[in-house]
């Protein structure tokens, strides 16, 4: 069909790639490569892709690029291809990884064929999607306190300012940005309001 959508499968197990193809179909042309230079050449010889679903937990082989620097290397060679990472774990820090790499979604191998295909269809339209599962453990999952500091920073108010704003106490301010910063796994403000940015999180 003319205007099927294409996507690649980038993964070193048989048995993931016929999962993915199976739940994609019939929505999805399903191409198939186990590492990176299958994935380039797939790129090369097939044209483009609408999205790829690429391997977090690989190891690299050969000097090629795995995980999130194959994530990272497939953005740059394939502009404008929706990139899904597929990871083994359920991890906030593993999401934010990912997206921070280029992935536009994020979805663990324990979630649902539901969740996957959200995460494939929101790439493919060039949107985010991060798996619901990578909060359920506590590490990303934002009071709505912690969302509320954490957008008046991004629009650039001061500590003092939030705290005028929100009528709490500078060093209550504090505390929570602290702890955004850990569940966010961000190294200081300017992170966490990126990763917060990207996951959509804040606006």
């Amino acid at each position: 069909m003319k205007d099927e959508r294409r996507c690649l499968v980038v993964d070193g197990h048989a048995v993931t790639r016929i999962g993915v193809r199976e739940v994609l179909d019939p929505d999805f042309q399903v191409e198939e490569a186990s590492d990176w230079r299958e994935a380039l050449e797939s790129h090369t010889c097939t044209g483009s892709f609408d999205v790829a679903v690429v391997e977090l937990d690989g190891r690299p082989a050969d000097g090629e690029p795995a995980g999130a620097a194959m994530i990272k290397a497939l953005h740059k060679a394939m502009p404008g291809t929706g990139i899904v990472a597929l990871s083994r774990r359920a991890e906030r820090h593993s999401a934010n990884e990912a997206i921070e790499a280029g992935a536009s979604a994020y979805v663990a191998m324990t979630s649902s064929a539901e969740c996957l295909r959200t995460a494939v269809e929101a790439a493919a339209d060039s949107d985010t999607f991060v798996d619901p599962a990578a909060d359920d453990n506590g590490t990303g999952a934002l009071t709505r306190r912690q969302r509320q500091t954490l957008q008046l920073l991004a629009d650039g108010h001061s500590t003092t300012e939030v705290a005028h704003r929100l009528h709490l106490s500078a060093e209550t301010v504090r505390t929570h940005t602290k702890a955004t910063l850990a569940r966010l796994g961000a190294r200081d403000r300017a992170h966490a309001v990126a990763i917060a940015l990207r996951t959509g999180l804040i606006e």
